[in-house]
């Protein structure tokens, strides 16, 4: 583990003890305020379309360039924090330990992953959107499941190892979403823009393409017993899997039936 003459402290934490750094941050010390953001986001997704289907369709496209705009440059923000910290401090890109280190650097990759896990408290408004857009087909089980689980997953990672080895799927998903984001955001500037936006299916793409990498990535730490931690590398591996198939099936039902169609007319 790498240090510098600004630490104050460093040792580390295993499960069930929190990380005592950011253990106090908002959101993070009380094990009731994700299932709470939890219940309140599924309760939208119940009985929101329910409500909305009285009324009309709302464009909303100033809010959503907004919102949309706003994430692509906090995802922008995250990636470019873990980057820079991590590349001062060496971290390896395999298998890097997670110590309770206080350095300037260290701490600014543990606010990155806090704001990580932020950010996805604040994409529960793109379930909103697409409830008062009336985007019924968008509110797939994939959508509902992807946002659920991630809430979780980054909440584990940012009150238990929000340092060390955690940086690289937070690095990747970030990067991932500056393009996702930003072709929402261009997406709704009219047809003028959309006809440029043919790259869709290749963004989706990438999506599987993070998938995979994180997936043999988390294995190779559990293979090599890396002192990151084998039960949240073993979960992290895991957790890619449903999202290989959810997004392989999106893939494949979406562009090669479009493909079919083009090839039949």
């Amino acid at each position: 583990m790498v240090s510098d003459e600004n630490s104050t402290r460093i040792g580390s934490y295993s499960f069930p003890f929190a990380d005592e750094r950011t253990r106090t941050w908002p959101l993070v010390e009380s094990p009731w305020n994700v299932p709470a953001l939890l219940t309140l986001y599924l309760l939208m997704v119940r009985y929101g379309p329910k409500w909305r289907a009285r009324y009309k369709p709302l464009q909303l496209r100033v809010p959503l360039f907004c919102h949309s705009l706003a994430m692509a440059l906090l995802n922008a923000h995250i990636c470019l924090e873990l980057f820079t910290s991590t590349r001062a401090l060496n971290y390896s890109f395999s298998c890097q330990p997670c110590r309770v280190s206080y350095s300037p650097h260290e701490m600014r990759i543990a606010a990155a992953l806090w704001w990580f896990y932020i950010s996805k408290i604040l994409e529960f408004a793109d379930t909103a959107f697409f409830i008062l857009r009336h985007k019924w087909t968008q509110l797939s089980f994939l959508h509902v499941y992807h946002h659920s689980t991630m809430l979780v997953l980054c909440w584990v990672f940012v009150k238990w190892k929000p340092t060390g080895s955690t940086f690289v799927p937070a690095m990747m998903n970030s990067f991932v979403h500056i393009i996702m984001y930003g072709y929402y955001a261009l997406s709704v500037l009219g047809p003028r823009i959309q006809r440029f936006l043919w790259w869709k299916r290749y963004l989706t793409g990438l999506q599987l393409l993070q998938f995979t990498i994180g997936l043999l990535w988390a294995t190779q730490l559990v293979i090599r017993d890396c002192e990151y931690g084998t039960w949240i590398s073993f979960t992290g591996g895991a957790y890619m899997l449903p999202f290989l198939f959810l997004f392989g099936r999106f893939y494949a039902q979406n562009y090669r039936v479009s493909a079919d169609i083009k090839k039949a007319m």
